[in-house]
């Protein structure tokens, strides 16, 4: 998206972000959840998940598809996901309320059980925390073209969680998952969630 488009004042005159455009699902998502500081372990991996599953499509598509999602793999319970055999693979390749990928299905499997193996040594959140100290990054950009698409941060992210056995993790990823999630506010300065999403930072830190 261009810079042109770098900022939508809506019909309500609140100024956002323009990535939603005027997608009503798209703007209640940036409104109430991108960029808000996300601490709990299992939708800290719901969205991981999702984002891997995002790859070469719109993060709208897999808004819309997302409560689906949630009903075809138990919740995004880990737990559960963990013990998916070949039967359960094959349903869910018939499921067409979701994005039917086997590699990317059968690497939820995967990532359940790195996810278990992390939660157990330090937990999720902490261990995903952890490479940002603890408190959300605070940016300050005024257009969309500023924004970048990795950082030092999602790329050191990306490569612990390779090494670890996660996949569709790429540093890309991982930082889209990043803004979402909360642990960057890349909310532009003049969108009005920017503000909001800096205080919730600096009462998390």
């Amino acid at each position: 998206m261009s810079a042109v488009h770098s900022l939508i004042t809506h019909e309500d005159g609140l100024a956002r972000c323009g990535w939603p455009g005027t997608d009503p699902l798209y703007v209640a998502y940036h409104d109430e959840e991108w960029g808000v500081p996300e601490w709990d372990d299992r939708a800290l991996f719901e969205k991981l998940i999702l984002d891997g599953f995002q790859a070469g499509l719109s993060w709208i598509t897999i808004l819309r598809k997302r409560d689906a999602f949630r009903e075809a793999f138990d919740g995004f319970e880990p737990e559960r996901i963990v013990r998916y055999d070949a039967d359960k693979v094959a349903r869910l390749m018939e499921d067409k309320g979701i994005v039917r990928n086997r590699a990317k299905i059968e690497a939820t499997v995967t990532n359940a059980r790195v996810w278990l193996d992390i939660q157990e040594q330090q937990g999720f959140s902490a261990y995903l925390w952890g490479f940002v100290d603890g408190a959300p990054i605070q940016n300050s950009f005024r257009t969309l073209g500023e924004v970048p698409a990795e950082t030092a941060e999602s790329r050191a992210i990306s490569k612990d969680l390779k090494a670890r056995g996660f996949r569709f993790c790429g540093p890309t990823i991982v930082y889209a998952f990043m803004q979402a999630v909360g642990m960057v506010n890349d909310h532009l300065t003049s969108c009005h969630r920017h503000g909001p999403c800096a205080a919730l930072a600096r009462k998390a830190g």
